[in-house]
């Protein structure tokens, strides 16, 4: 019998790659989201939903029986989390709750995939690793701690198989250019291509070291998890190497070969920022064979390209 896949939030930015990743693996995939995003392939089946809505969300586990769910319907954003904190429980925490719910009534055979986040993680200085001091500081960081709660709950009392990833900085093209990377490959292409009135490009802070991957590893490291990995363990998933963003910006005005003045804009300064937020992915290398295959170099370039002909 052909191994299937359920993803929830599959309109998002990593659920095109994500069903991408599954399919050339052989997988029959299904999709769902709140609408229908023109990336979704035609391989894709693909059923409308709101997470926030128990029945429906119970109906489509019901209908697919899935091997593998995978959710990514969130409130991704940190500061969007600041915005509307009572809707990011409201998908993140909630949803969460109805899948598991829909999984223990009419699938408990079905795997469950919950994707956290480093913003999980006390800040530090050093490599943060799956045993470090947890303490997130926005409702998205704690909207993502409790959603964990939630699958240990469920896998202790129900015996769900929920498996956990706490994914760091990704990136690449289809990401929203309220995040760093593509605002930044925007807003360059935008001024080499004489769409500004001046060579003036915003930025918050340049001086805080990140480390980011490329969205197609995630997705890969996301699939493996599920197949290889170990019920009720948690993944860290990351390069292991951190820049400071000014390098990635200055790589990306390289690539556009013109004279842009950079302005701090201190509205894009986030309160409290940690100074660095760097990956310790041992675990997931040694135990699943993980390790990326782009550099962020090399997603940088794409993405820098893909806005070149876009714009």
């Amino acid at each position: 019998m052909k191994l299937s896949v359920l993803i929830f939030g599959i309109s998002g930015f990593v659920g095109s790659y994500l069903a991408q990743e599954f399919y050339s693996n052989d997988y029959e995939v299904y999709g769902s989201d709140l609408f229908k995003s023109e990336h979704i392939h035609d391989y894709v089946k693909y059923v409308g939903s709101d997470i926030r809505d128990a029945k429906r969300t119970a109906e489509i586990i019901k209908n697919t029986r899935p091997t593998y769910i995978v959710n990514l319907a969130a409130i991704s954003s940190v500061a969007q989390s600041w915005e509307i904190p009572q809707k990011t429980m409201e998908i993140n925490v909630v949803g969460t709750l109805n899948i598991l719910e829909g999984i223990r009534k009419y699938s408990p055979d079905s795997s469950l995939l919950l994707i956290g986040s480093s913003e999980e993680y006390a800040a530090s200085d050093t490599p943060i690793n799956e045993q470090s001091l947890i303490n997130a500081a926005s409702p998205y960081g704690i909207s993502k701690v409790t959603q964990e709660k939630t699958g240990e709950l469920y896998y202790g009392r129900y015996g769900i198989n929920v498996f956990y990833v706490r994914s760091f900085n990704h990136t690449g093209i289809g990401q929203k250019d309220s995040f760093v990377i593509p605002s930044w490959c925007r807003q360059v292409v935008s001024i080499k291509k004489g769409y500004k009135n001046s060579n003036i490009m915003t930025v918050g802070n340049l001086h805080v070291k990140r480390d980011f991957s490329d969205v197609r590893d995630i997705a890969r490291a996301y699939r493996l998890v599920l197949e290889k990995g170990k019920t009720n363990q948690v993944y860290n998933i990351g390069s292991g190497k951190i820049y400071e963003l000014k390098e990635i910006l200055n790589h990306i005005i390289f690539l556009s070969k013109t004279q842009i003045q950079v302005c701090v804009d201190k509205n894009l300064i986030r309160p409290d920022e940690p100074g660095s937020i760097w990956c310790d992915n041992r675990l997931i290398k040694k135990e699943l064979g993980w390790s990326n295959t782009y550099s962020i170099f090399d997603t940088i370039h794409d993405m820098y390209e893909y806005y070149l002909y876009a714009l």
